[in-house]
């Protein structure tokens, strides 16, 4: 994996964007230099042919139709290096292989140096920029070191970094960095310059003196030059420390001040347009080029320069010049602009009419552009025409003629006040309320535009808000009958007022408005805008509709979340929630305001804080019967908080009918003992198997029972069955298995009549928004839109374009129904131990369940008849072929290949790897069997599409210590490795994981201890989960139940490992070893 970088380099002529590849590698040896030295190679940085190959090969889309935008330059020197290397020659040097157009700068980076102890030499350290964000060290430095790349022209380069991902949290476009990403947006502004034509025409002189036609950008516009002052003060200083200037073979004792970001994005800017309108252009039609003829020379001469490829201007230079000074004459209004050096602007102030006066005033000033506050008034640049005015300790440069360039302008935009510039010293225009609403809604915008400053009324100024308009403020509430359960469609009562401006009005006032016949009208000292068809609407409204409307629970939530904006097509400008409903929207949107319940007495163990306080929101959401999603971290409880809220449904003698729960077939026997362990006083079924009951049986059977507990593959062949239930409270575990809304699951989950539904997921997003609708639409049907306007509402504008007002939006409106903890919350770290042991519980799958069975059969027919050493030995190996099958069919039998349905150990095993490299963990599993590793390996890496390293005992002391640095230091490593519990259970430092997988046991506790203690040591900053694989009705789970029963005494008599299991009997072994067939995954056919 690699981490892109790049940056715009000026250089004369062949100014371009200069990208390269950086790449986790472990230094041979530290790097010793004499800073006297020629500057070094970058160790971590791609070589220009590693670079081409990986981007050829990297295939990474950018979004669902179109890939990256790769170079035809890139790709041709990368044909031509295949050809070459094809014709017998097997291994090149860089030096000697025909490279790419390409280049090698020097560019300062940070960098650990330390003292060698020598005289003349120093220790360097480079660091990986991923790293450096992650973990920076406490002192670096900037040092010049030489790195390859790639030189993309304008063209190049625009094709490039527009084909980037705007998505920065999609895991898949980890390899930008952040510099690109930068360069990347202000390549997207240059799209939209010459979207909105903001370019010129112009004429430049080279380094060398020749005249070039070019087209430059224009930034007239408020909005542009705030743009270009955020980017400046946004740039990374990564992409202002190229150090263009030195030559690659002298060495730099000290470096170039960092460039100035404001005339590197005006370059790049500059450049990228300049290509983008030749590009356009294109060829002529032969009638314009008879039209270019007929021009004098020196027009002709620059005409086809600005349209052609060669942009030279041929011809004398005095011709030139004097074509020169008459464009300088041409653009000299927007001279500031184009140099981007607008430190003052003509301002426009629109003051609202004095007492008894009708009349509007427009009145001018000279305004600061980096502080708006800073204002000239009129009068007192008149009284001072002077080159310089130093007002308010600022010094102005030619505050006159900037002022009058700006009367000019906006007269040629706005005529109406060109008769206030008769005045031999104009400092304001009267507009009538007609003109200055037009003023507001017309010429405002084009002023700023234009590079004019404008400041309207406080209460005109936010032009699009909706609390400024003509709506109503609705005041609501719950119904009084508080024993009735609530849902989203509940009707509450509501009283409604007609407000503008912020203020409530009668019908009376809103009459006396109307006949003002006035777009802008004041109320209580303030001006207001009333539209004319807001005015329509609202008497559509009083005539016809008022008795009509209704509010519904769902309403209120999303009035409340500032999602709805009209009702009956009059905006809604305030709302307001009283008494019951208020306590819900404050509790809805912090979860910390739900009062604490008690424990029930019958809960069999201890909750942490925060799981108390998710059984309590639990309980918050039943009473209103709003559908709860509740995404805790893996390893925060979820499961242990929903067998609690049960408990505290049924203590309170709430829990009138049965609750279905429905989950991955692998973790079936898991949550049955969870909930006998801790809630033994639910009754609790497992409905799964061939065995399972059906028809009236199965409706006695579900009256006996509070929990019912089945699987996603059982759901839709049995569906017609549990719709005969009307289940309190249908729940999912492993919600994400219901992403895919068109799924049989899916649709069948939909089906199911309950009063409240949960959701318990650790990853509600996993690769698109969609998969967040289709949870929250299972919750509460209907409250984000059907899937078509969520997905043009929110999914495509936040995955596509990085919309982050649509985002904040899809925040407010799911936040009441999903609650999510993280272990990285410093109020959750508190709560948890350092270290977190769990039993995984497996089941096992039909072809497991036979094959255990064979051999334990015609294993102890073997065992009866040996005795002493051989007995001995025969058990040790009948146990490690068990282990084997719990494993997999696979190992047991010798084959090359993995099934996943064929193991319920490699299902949950890959469940809960999709989570933990979801949450950007990593994790060690850690195997007694060498062979299982060999299989495991490619088939995580296929299912993952991630390397994955296997450290075993085999591995060579070379490749061991690589595994080790790059699991540690490299922050784009493999976030998985497997360990053989023999070579790697000791005398390995890998704290960088936090999750460590028992995959199958070695029955001595000190023993997998020590393996654990890899992660958990010294220089482990997080919590480390260890999950503990156990099969289920199989010898695993009868000797974790001992273990667990008796630990002290067990570790005591296990301690040595397997040997006190050849001193039982032949009737002890064989109830040991009994395979107890309810634990086997079926065909639920």
């Amino acid at each position: 994996m690699a981490i892109l970088h790049g940056s715009w380099l000026i250089k004369n002529q062949n100014s371009c964007f200069f990208l390269w590849g950086e790449t986790w590698k472990t230094p041979a040896n530290q790097l010793f230099q004499d800073p006297s030295a020629p500057v070094l190679p970058y160790p971590l940085a791609m070589t220009t042919l590693e670079l081409v190959e990986w981007l050829r090969s990297s295939g990474i889309n950018t979004t669902a139709k179109s890939q990256l935008k790769i170079p035809n330059s890139v790709l041709s020197a990368n044909n031509s290096n295949s050809q070459a290397s094809s014709k017998g020659k097997t291994s090149r040097s860089v030096e000697s292989t025909p490279q790419p157009s390409n280049n090698s700068v020097i560019i300062a980076l940070p960098t650990q140096i330390e003292d060698n102890n020598s005289v003349d030499k120093l220790t360097f350290l480079p660091i990986h920029s991923a790293k450096f964000n992650l973990e920076p060290p406490p002192v670096i430095y900037l040092q010049p070191w030489q790195v390859e790349g790639l030189c993309l022209n304008p063209n190049e380069a625009l094709k490039f970094l527009v084909s980037l991902p705007q998505n920065i949290t999609d895991e898949q476009n980890e390899f930008l960095g952040g510099d690109l990403r930068f360069w990347s947006q202000i390549a997207r502004w240059s799209l939209d310059l010459v979207s909105r034509c903001k370019f010129l025409p112009g004429i430049n002189q080279n380094t060398q003196g020749d005249y070039i036609a070019s087209w430059q950008a224009v930034l007239d516009s408020s909005i542009d030059n705030s743009r270009l002052d955020k980017f400046s003060h946004l740039m990374p200083l990564s992409s202002r420390m190229y150090q263009i200037d030195h030559k690659h073979d002298n060495s730099i004792i000290c470096l170039d001040f960092p460039q100035e970001p404001q005339s590197l994005i005006l370059d790049f800017l500059n450049h990228l347009i300049d290509a983008q309108i030749r590009g356009k252009i294109g060829s002529l039609s032969p009638a314009e080029t008879r039209l270019i003829t007929t021009l004098p020379v020196a027009i002709r001469q620059w005409f086809q320069g600005l349209t052609t490829a060669s942009n030279a201007i041929n011809t004398e230079s005095f011709l030139v010049e004097r074509l020169n000074a008459t464009l300088k004459a041409w653009t000299l209004p927007l001279e500031y602009q184009l140099a981007g050096k607008t430190l003052f602007r003509t301002c426009f102030e629109l003051r609202s009419p004095a007492p008894n006066q009708t009349n509007w005033t427009l009145a001018y000033s000279l305004q600061a552009s980096n502080d708006p506050e800073f204002r000239i008034d009129a009068a007192t640049i008149w009284n001072h025409p002077v080159e310089k005015l130093t007002f308010e300790n600022r010094i102005v440069e030619q505050p006159l003629e900037n002022f009058l360039r700006g009367l000019g302008l906006a007269s040629r935009l706005y005529p109406v006040i060109g008769e206030s510039l008769e005045n031999p010293s104009p400092e304001y225009c009267q507009l009538n309320p007609t003109q200055a609403y037009e003023f507001i809604k017309s010429v405002a915008w084009r002023f700023e535009n234009s590079g004019l400053g404008i400041i309207l009324p406080a209460s005109l100024a936010n032009r699009g808000e909706v609390a400024n308009r003509l709506g109503l403020k609705i005041t609501a509430q719950t119904s009084p009958q508080k024993q009735v359960k609530l849902g989203l469609q509940s009707l509450l009562n509501f009283q409604w007022e007609l407000a503008i401006g912020g203020q409530t009005i009668s019908k009376a006032e809103f009459d006396k408005l109307v006949a003002l016949n006035s777009p802008l009208v004041e109320i209580n000292g303030e001006w207001v805008e009333l539209r004319p068809q807001d005015i329509k609407t609202a008497q559509a409204f009083f005539e016809s509709r008022k008795d009509q409307v209704s509010l519904s629970l769902e309403d209120a939530l999303r009035l409340s979340s500032g999602d709805t904006q009209t009702i009956e097509k009059l905006p809604v400008v305030s709302f307001e929630a009283t008494g019951v409903l208020q306590e819900l929207v404050t509790a809805l949107t912090n979860h910390q305001a739900i009062e604490t319940l008690a424990i029930p007495s019958t809960f069999q163990g201890q909750l942490r804080p925060y799981q108390e306080r998710g059984v309590s929101w639990f309980a918050f959401l039943e009473r209103w019967g709003l559908g709860a999603c509740l995404a805790d971290d893996m390893g925060l409880g979820k499961s242990v908080q929903f067998i609690t809220f049960l408990l505290h449904l049924k203590e309170q003698k709430l829990l009138d009918k049965p609750t279905l729960l429905v989950c991955p077939t692998s973790v079936l026997g898991n949550w049955e003992r969870e909930v006998r362990k801790f809630a033994p006083t639910l009754k609790v079924l497992q409905y799964h198997g061939d065995k399972r009951p059906k028809g009236k049986a199965f409706e006695a059977a579900v009256k006996k029972h509070d929990l019912l507990i089945t699987s996603y593959s059982l759901i839709h062949r049995d569906l017609q069955l549990l719709k005969t239930i009307n289940w309190q409270i249908v729940a999912l575990d492993e919600a994400q298995n219901v992403k895919n809304v068109d799924a049989k699951q899916s649709q069948a989950v939909r089906q199911l009549e309950s009063n409240f539904r949960v959701a318990l997921t650790g990853t509600p997003v996993e690769n698109r928004l969609q998969e967040l609708w289709s949870i929250l639409d299972f919750l509460n049907p209907g409250y984000l839109g059907n899937k078509q306007f969520f997905q043009r509402r929110f999914a495509m504008p936040i995955e596509k374009y990085g919309d982050t007002a649509s985002l904040t939006q899809l925040r407010s409106l799911v936040q009441p129904f999903i609650l999510r903890r993280l272990k990285s919350d410093r109020t959750i770290i508190q709560d948890l131990p350092d270290k977190q042991e769990m039993a995984v519980f497996c089941g096992l799958s039909v072809e497991q369940a036979k094959l255990y069975q064979k051999v334990v059969e015609d294993s102890l027919a073997e065992i009866e008849t040996a005795e002493g050493l051989q007995r001995r030995g025969m058990i040790l190996g009948l146990l490690v072929k068990l282990k084997q099958v719990c494993n997999h069919p696979s190992q047991y039998l010798k084959q090359d290949s993995l099934k996943e349905q064929d193991s319920g150990k490699l299902i949950r095993l890959k469940e809960m790897l999709d989570v933990v490299l979801e949450a950007g963990d990593r994790a060690l599993i850690f195997t007694q069997f060498a062979e299982w590793g060999k299989l495991l390996k490619p088939y995580l890496e296929k299912k993952f599409g991630r390397e994955i390293f296997f450290l075993y005992g085999s591995t060579t002391k070379k490749q061991r210590e690589e595994m080790i640095d790059r699991f540690q230091q490299d922050p784009q490593g493999p976030p998985i490795m497997i360990l053989s519990l023999k070579a790697g259970g000791v005398g390995l430092n890998l704290t960088r994981a936090n999750h460590v997988f028992h995959f199958d046991r070695w029955w001595n506790p000190a023993v997998e201890n020590q393996a654990t203690d890899r992660v958990f040591r010294i220089g482990q900053t997080r919590n480390v989960q260890v999950h503990k694989f156990v099969c289920t009705g199989t010898l695993e789970e009868k000797i974790h139940d001992m273990i667990e029963s008796k630990k002290q005494l067990a570790e005591q008599v296990v301690g040595g490992g397997e040997e006190w299991l050849t001193e039982l009997d032949s009737n002890q072994l064989r109830d040991l070893l009994l395979l107890d067939r309810g634990a086997i995954i079926e065909d639920e056919d």
